[in-house]
């Protein structure tokens, strides 16, 4: 496809793309870089910064003169097209530079970035991002500092081989821990990669998921901090964040009654492992879950990568571009994310049954962030934070008790609950009188050691606390 008319390009005015300079100078030059670092761009020499055309005088040598001081302030050097025009009788000069293939360009030691109309500075990380994308690496793909195969987890590895087996994306058979990491390259040279740090330490890196329950900005009323090996992670938070989603009964005439939840499970899972998979690890913030009446906001360190832009999410056809491949490789093969760059796609499939709640992202404090905001408040009788559903509660209570005797506080931390809520000395108290549960030191429920397991006789219909 051709290029647009030149007239056409200044109507649009400035953007990621185009640049008006009045005359040639280091500012051009660092315009330059910062399209090459990007998507490439033009700038316009002898332009007003509204679009008016001013002129420039060219000499003889002036367009050669120009470019050598191009190549001779650029490293690695860059060669634009450099080319005149005549517009209402001034000339005006259009200096192209495609997307550099090996980044970061810098001019004078310094880097720059485009974005939207403007130039800013690179910070160190985002020119080792640049860097490692011209190498089709990965950051996670590197040794991990004085890491050995002693720190990684033979039982999370099974783990994950049993679900790639299982999965069908990948076969790797009856291979041995470490043998299948060496196949999936998550082991390089004998030494775990920070990949496999993340993924299969015995000693999770101190790298923490803060999840949160507000009622306003400054008042909370539950949190937690999650630190563990990322495919634990993930199935914490996802556990405390849905023990505060409140759900609602619908009856569509059939015998059983169906649950909706205030926020569609599926997009908050989606965008919980968008924050997992594709955060900075080399900043050392936390992801942040904030859970609020009306909205649920899920903040990942790092911005977007590789210069993915946020209008770019809200079309179907967005490029993936993967800051960390091995650790999206993993979530990939247990077929916990579906295929690379879909991610926003099923969050806008599972929010179209939801015309109540409005998707935002924005990118913050360094970083990335998702909102799904109720549009319609919720019924002043429902609990100000219902905990799923009450028999999905009771139903989880008793999954617990199945496996073994537990206390109070054990119930509660096992739901991701901070301390015994009311609602769960409800459900208990209930369960108990229904003979569905008892004391393990009957005749002492003082007793500090008392803890509950299932009872020895249990009618068929559990008991539903109100």
């Amino acid at each position: 496809m051709p290029p647009p008319p030149l007239s056409t390009l200044i109507a649009a005015g400035e953007s990621l793309t185009l640049e008006f300079k009045s005359t040639f100078d280091k500012a051009a030059i660092e315009s330059l870089v910062a399209f090459a670092n990007a998507q490439g761009g033009t700038v316009l020499v002898g332009m007003s910064d509204n679009g008016g055309v001013q002129g420039v005088t060219l000499g003889k040598e002036t367009l050669n003169e120009w470019l050598g001081q191009i190549k001779s302030a650029t490293s690695p050097s860059i060669i634009p097209d450099l080319s005149a025009h005549t517009i209402d009788g001034r000339t005006i000069v259009a200096i192209e530079i495609a997307e550099f293939p090996v980044k970061p360009v810098s001019t004078k030691g310094r880097y720059y970035k485009r974005v939207a109309s403007s130039n800013q500075a690179l910070n160190p990380g985002e020119i080792s991002d640049l860097y490692m994308q011209s190498l089709q690496v990965s950051w996670d793909a590197y040794p991990a500092h004085q890491a050995t195969l002693a720190d990684l987890s033979p039982q999370k590895i099974e783990q994950f081989v049993q679900q790639v087996n299982a999965g069908g994306r990948f076969w790797l058979g009856n291979a041995d821990p470490m043998s299948a990491l060496e196949k999936l390259h998550y082991i390089t040279h004998g030494q775990p990669t920070w990949a496999a740090m993340l993924l299969f330490a015995k000693e999770p890196l101190r790298h923490h998921i803060h999840l949160g329950r507000f009622k306003t900005p400054t008042m909370i009323i539950d949190d937690r901090q999650i630190t563990d090996t990322l495919f634990e992670a993930v199935e914490q938070a996802m556990r405390f964040i849905v023990s505060y989603v409140s759900v609602a009964f619908e009856f569509d005439g059939s015998i059983h009654r169906k649950e909706r939840f205030a926020y569609p499970l599926p997009a908050l899972r989606e965008a919980l492992l968008n924050a997992v998979v594709h955060r900075d690890y080399k900043d050392g913030s936390d992801i942040q879950v904030k859970i609020f009446d009306d909205r649920i906001s899920i903040f990942s360190p790092g911005r977007l990568y590789a210069g993915l832009q946020l209008d770019e999410l809200q079309h179907d056809n967005y490029r993936s571009r993967l800051r960390n491949k091995l650790v999206a490789e993993g979530f990939y093969l247990t077929t916990a994310i579906e295929k690379y760059g879909s991610g926003f796609i099923r969050i806008r499939d599972a929010l179209r049954d939801y015309p109540d709640i409005r998707l935002d992202l924005e990118e913050i404090s360094g970083g990335f962030s998702v909102t799904f905001t109720r549009l319609v408040s919720q019924p002043e009788s429902q609990p100000e934070s219902q905990p799923e559903s009450v028999q999905l509660l009771v139903d989880h209570v008793l999954q617990l008790l199945a496996e073994r005797p537990m206390s109070k506080k054990d119930i509660s931390m096992a739901l991701g609950q901070k301390a015994v809520s009311g609602q769960l000395n409800k459900i208990i108290r209930s369960l108990l009188a229904a003979g569905r549960i008892e004391l393990t030191i009957p005749g002492k429920p003082q007793s500090r050691l008392q803890q509950y397991r299932l009872g020895a006789h249990r009618p068929d219909h559990g008991a539903n606390p109100r």
